[in-house]
């Protein structure tokens, strides 16, 4: 269809903003099919925008991070963490064997598996979202590797998935009653192999935005080859923090990569914390002293957003809450798509907002599509109220 206003664009998920032309732009509907499967979205209808001139382009993102598969189980007791010696509501690493046994047992009952690790469900996202999207982990060479492989590529994901040694790495679920409380047994294997030599600057080239997630921090040479190869490849570089104890452990390093390559930091208060030593509201102050924008999510209570002199308080988006497993990793999702917009730096943290307030009311990370579309009109409804006097740089 022809637009014959000068002001007018149609991106991703048909939100409209406004853009200045001099000339037609044609709209193409790239697709109105949604594929599902048992697990999720598999894709959304998505429109893209291109001009004769091309003056708009959606930008493109890139993360990297440990490529787990979690594998949800949903137990009706918990005789099976007894078992396995797992203390209710904690994360264990396991080895090799003990991870095949609890995998061996779970695979007999009804357990979905679900491609995932923090930067690749956020990936995921900006994926649906409509970004140009891209990931970088490891695997092994084995059935889990392969349904990883798999489920990134049915989101439209251009998956660099190297080959490790070891077997893929799973992060096991168990979810028990009554309120339905997360119990992790984690096998890191082949993700733990990805070293910086794996890294070319042909992987970052095209990208506009690079994602990090704090869990890499392992092997810290990693993480250093990563950003520099995306500065000089032109990216706004993202880091999620991943965890407290990841902060602490590696708090020097962590200052030290905030404040030479890193554009935008997200940090639940627990992270924030431990990264400055201050409660919320002062870490954020201090957070943006050291990066461009700096986010803190406070669960229930919402989130906050600084960059300079800005400052905004971001209430939750309202929810039936019953698994939060991914709702940082959806909020980044959400607002680093907002902010590929040019959108303001309020409406981004609402955007993550609303978007992590989907993920919270399902099992696992992966959102149904009646909260996807709920999702793509209280979008679309945001943006065009804040479309009148906003421009798309």
């Amino acid at each position: 269809q022809q637009c014959n206003s000068n002001k007018f664009a149609c991106i991703a998920f048909g939100f409209c903003v406004y853009l200045p032309l001099s000339r037609h732009i044609y709209c193409s509907r790239l697709s109105n099919a949604i594929r599902t499967s048992s697990l999720a979205l598999h894709s959304a209808s998505a429109y893209i925008c291109h001009s004769m001139f091309k003056t708009f382009r959606m930008k493109s993102i890139l993360g990297m991070g440990n490529a787990l598969t979690d594998i949800l189980a949903v137990l009706q007791d918990d005789s099976l963490l007894r078992q396995f010696h797992l203390p209710k509501g904690s994360m264990q690493h396991v080895d090799k064997m003990t991870g095949d046994k609890i995998w061996q047992t779970l695979r007999q009952m009804g357990v979905q598996y679900v491609a995932g690790g923090s930067a690749a469900n956020t990936i995921t996202g900006t994926a649906i979202f409509g970004m140009k999207s891209g990931f970088i982990g490891k695997i092994g060479d084995d059935e889990l590797g392969h349904l990883y492989k798999s489920d990134q590529e049915q989101y439209g994901i251009r998956s660099t998935l190297l080959k490790g040694k070891n077997p893929s790495g799973r992060a096991m679920v168990f979810i028990t009653a009554p309120n339905a409380e997360r119990t992790f047994a984690v096998y890191l294997g082949a993700a733990l192999e990805l070293v910086p030599e794996d890294l070319k600057p042909e992987f970052f080239e095209g990208y506009d935005y690079f994602h990090l997630e704090g869990y890499l921090v392992q092997n810290q040479n990693l993480i250093r080859r990563a950003v520099e190869l995306a500065k000089e490849a032109g990216c706004i570089i993202s880091l999620d923090m991943a965890s407290y104890n990841v902060v602490e452990s590696n708090e020097a390093f962590l200052h030290d990569i905030v404040d030479h390559y890193v554009d935008i930091v997200f940090a639940n208060e627990a992270e924030a914390k431990s990264f400055t030593r201050l409660d919320p509201r002062d870490a954020l102050d201090e957070l943006a002293r050291h990066c461009s924008i700096a986010v803190v999510k406070v669960g229930k209570d919402g989130s906050m957003v600084k960059s300079g002199d800005e400052y905004h308080y971001i209430e939750a988006w309202p929810a039936h809450t019953i698994d939060a497993t991914g709702a940082g990793d959806t909020y980044a999702a959400g607002f680093l798509y907002a902010h590929s917009l040019g959108m303001p730096l309020k409406v981004c943290g609402e955007i993550g907002s609303i978007i992590a307030a989907k993920v919270v009311e399902v099992i696992g990370t992966k959102i149904d599509i009646p909260r996807w579309k709920d999702a793509k009109n209280e979008i679309r409804a945001l943006i065009a109220a804040n479309s009148a006097n906003h421009k798309v740089e």
